[in-house]
């Protein structure tokens, strides 16, 4: 039997302990990917005690990292260290070292963060030099000094100094650190040897990636669902943050974003969209290819509509419920419909708890616009490969997107969509299947819902089209297949060959 990889499957606040787009994609690829094991590296804001999924036996470990618990991730968790070594570090007299060696690296770090032109060879020299600096010092102690506090504030307030149009206070200082000290904490964890690491973000969970390539040399494979670095901006401007701490977050986050493009062996794609913001961030063409999404055609399939909504003019939707996904366009969207449609039924199933402040807002537009009777936050559904089928139309209202999941199983269930044109949706959706709407355009949203709720025909005839689209192209034995290939790829190319994926990769498959 051949060998499996080991693969460290890297991951921020989704699977196993999360739900959502990636967690999908990542249960499918433990689940069904035959030549490799994996390691799950799960980043989150706390300690999680139980998985949502169950796992496959291909993952042989997982590796907790809450970045904002009260305790540091190595006070609650063990990563390998003898417990004597972990206590020598902390009782060392590292306040001599610190100001000399590492204060001097600290500074560099925050030059490039502020350099929009910084080179990203000396970015990951700099990072190199942090990562070795606490093979032998301990994090807290260091990161937490006074020393490292006034450098940070010196540095910044030199920043500052030179741009007269914002101010900072010494909360913003503390944050802002704060954001620095806790963003950083995987540069000092241990991680095991693998064969490959594999991203699913283009962020900040790409240090323990850094730490594994420093250490053995073990290649990097980056997935690319929704850009990191475009769904930063969008979140950050939208923000209440002052802007020092905004202006601060997006620097650092384009500073590592570069660094995640420049250290990966291989860029992986779920669409082609995402393509010219890495390009724009300084990937090499010659590293990125696009994977599609796929899903399981033969459980997404055409069901009758339940009895109970049989007569009713209904529309569905899975999304959580965040900003991102632009649930008040959708709600605004029932309200037009509404005018021609006063029995149409919204039913929207995802996670309702995740961000309390945006569902209140979304239950007071609700209110306020009169739709009690026509639009549910329907909350988690069970059996998701039967929630489309409960509609006539399928409906998504994102601000940004990788290649959704929701897209490619409503089509697959023969359910027409309606959805916003970001990133790779149009890529698998088109006019034959559905439609597609401007962000944030409730009416022309609302009245493309109309169009197809009054006309079965038409609906019946993107359905059939749509679950052909999706049996031609995006099924889940080609994405594993796909996989797979890229896994091996990487690990038997030479060293010195460009990648050239669309040719090389191409090849490889035709040739297994």
């Amino acid at each position: 039997m051949k060998k499996k990889y080991d693969v460290m499957l890297i991951l921020e606040g989704t699977y196993p302990f999360n739900g959502g787009g990636v967690s999908t994609w990542a249960h499918m690829l433990c689940n069904q990917v035959k030549n490799v094991d994996y390691t799950l590296y799960s980043i989150n804001a706390d300690f999680e005690q139980k998985s949502k999924y169950v796992l496959s036996d291909n993952v042989k470990k997982v590796i907790q990292v809450p970045l904002w618990s009260p305790l540091e991730p190595q006070e609650l968790l063990n990563y390998g260290k003898k417990y004597f070594k972990t206590v020598n570090k902390k009782e060392q007299n590292d306040d001599s070292v610190i100001a000399s060696t590492f204060i001097p690296i600290f500074k560099k770090l925050l030059a490039h963060i502020y350099d929009e032109n910084a080179d990203v060879e000396d970015i990951d020299d700099t990072v190199f030099e942090m990562w070795n600096f606490f093979q032998k010092h301990d994090y807290k102690k260091t990161m937490k000094s006074v020393a490292v506090w006034k450098c940070f504030c010196t540095t910044v307030s030199e920043v500052i100094a030179r741009d007269a149009h914002y101010d900072a206070t010494l909360y913003d200082f503390t944050v802002g650190m704060r954001w620095i000290y806790r963003f950083l904490i995987p540069i000092s964890i241990d991680v095991p040897k693998v064969d490959i690491s594999h991203l699913t973000i283009s962020g900040f969970p790409v240090i323990p990636a850094l730490v594994l390539k420093y250490k053995f040399g073990t290649p990097i494979v980056a997935t690319e669902h929704g850009v990191f670095i475009r769904e930063r901006l969008i979140a950050i401007n939208s923000s209440e943050y002052s802007f020092f701490l905004k202006n601060l977050l997006i620097k650092f986050s384009e500073c590592i974003t570069k660094l995640v493009y420049y250290k990966a062996d291989l860029i992986l794609s779920v669409n082609k969209f995402n393509m010219s913001w890495e390009k724009m961030y300084g990937a090499n063409p010659n590293k990125i290819d696009v994977i599609y999404n796929g899903i399981d055609h033969e459980l997404f399939v055409p069901t009758a509509k339940p009895a109970h909504l049989e007569n009713i003019p209904t529309v569905v939707a899975a999304a959580r419920i965040f900003e991102l996904k632009d649930i008040l366009t959708m709600i605004k969207s029932c309200e037009v419909v509404k005018r021609e449609i006063p029995n149409v039924k919204y039913l929207v199933y995802g996670d309702n708890t995740a961000v309390p402040e945006y569902t209140k807002e979304c239950n007071d537009l609700i209110k306020k616009l009169g739709l009690e009777e026509n639009f549910s936050l329907a909350g988690y559904h069970d059996k998701p490969h039967q929630l489309f089928c409960e509609g006539d139309v399928s409906i998504l209202t994102s601000i940004s997107e990788g290649f959704p999941y929701t897209v490619l199983e409503s089509m697959s269930c023969g359910i027409p969509v309606v959805a916003t044109d970001v990133g790779g949706v149009t890529e698998a959706l088109d006019e034959k299947c559905g439609f597609i709407c401007k962000p944030k355009d409730h009416e022309a949203i609302g009245n493309s819902v109309v169009t197809l709720l009054k006309d079965e025909v038409l609906r019946k005839k993107m359905g059939a089209y749509a679950r052909k689209k999706v049996i031609d192209n995006f099924t889940v034995e080609k994405f594993i297949k796909e996989y797979e290939v890229a896994y091996e790829y990487i690990l038997n190319r030479k060293a010195q060959e460009p990648i050239y994926l669309n040719t090389h990769l191409q090849e490889a498959m035709e040739a297994s």
